[in-house]
């Protein structure tokens, strides 16, 4: 018998899967599916661990898999945790080995230094990046990875007021990013303070991202907005907290609400392919 074990992380939800037989593309969006299967955006597989003590595999609901994800790893986490990890190790993403801290309110997941080297991100630029993307939308556009890559839109005003579906759809699958790239609509509510609206590579809408949490603080820091240090990101879900440090490295922290397990008909699942 198959099962996953569900949770979310202020709305954003995730499936562990707990299958005996790795999962292909199909599989994952017949699983993320909210009318015909278990719904979630996206499916966290435990996989090899590499250097780390334990290792995952991140799938989108689109059948495409993520390098990393802050919410994901949170979830996974506290899925490890519970199934006696303790509350100290590394999980391996299968492109970065990252440090959790597992305790009853919150988990702390140590997301690495970000980076506005194009290279690394990528984007299809030279030089460290940070400007205007003229096609099609002539918005202002800061490019930043933190292990995958995001495209933060500074704005001021009501973000709900702004069209931020339609730009981070087509911003999301824009020539200057060839991974494609995760979007957020941002503004600033003080120095240590900004909201966000978040779209999702692969999954679109999000109430809540831990990777765009993390991108939103950095593109604040890189362009003088936010102050280093640990900075509030308000999302339609709730929020996050991201620690700033000297060296660009970035600390992510938050909750994660279970959900539960559900045992897979054998029924359903053999239809999948």
């Amino acid at each position: 018998m198959s099962h996953v074990w569900k949770a979310h992380g202020l709305g954003n939800d995730y499936l562990v899967w707990e299958g005996d037989a790795p999962l292909d593309a199909v599989q994952v969006r017949a699983l993320c599916d909210r009318h015909r299967g278990p719904g979630a955006d996206g499916v966290l597989e435990p996989a090899d661990p590499g250097p780390a003590d334990h290792g995952v595999r991140i799938w989108n609901p689109d059948g495409s898999t993520a390098e990393k994800s802050g919410n994901g790893l949170r979830i996974f986490a506290r899925w490890l945790a519970d199934r006696g990890a303790g509350t100290h190790f590394s999980v391996w993403t299968q492109s970065d080995q990252v440090a959790c801290v597992v305790s009853d309110e919150t988990i702390r997941v140590a997301m690495g230094r970000f980076t506005t080297d194009p290279a690394q991100i990528p984007i299809a630029a030279a030089g460290p990046w940070i400007g205007r993307v003229v096609d099609p939308l002539g918005l202002p556009v800061v490019a930043v990875g933190v292990g995958n890559p995001h495209a933060v839109v500074w704005q001021e005003g009501p973000l709900d007021a702004l069209p931020w579906r339609a730009w981070g759809a087509d911003l999301e699958v824009h020539p200057l990013f060839p991974r494609r790239t995760n979007v957020q609509v941002a503004r600033v509510l003080d120095r240590n303070t900004a909201e966000l609206r978040v779209w999702e590579r692969g999954a679109g809408e999000t109430a809540a991202s831990g990777s765009s949490a993390c991108a939103v603080a950095a593109a604040g820091v890189i362009t003088g907005r936010l102050d280093r240090g640990r900075i509030a990101l308000h999302m339609r879900g709730g929020t996050l907290h991201v620690q700033v440090a000297a060296d660009d490295a970035l600390h992510l922290e938050g909750p994660v609400s279970p959900v539960g397990r559900t045992q897979l008909d054998p029924r359903w699942w053999a239809t999948v392919r």
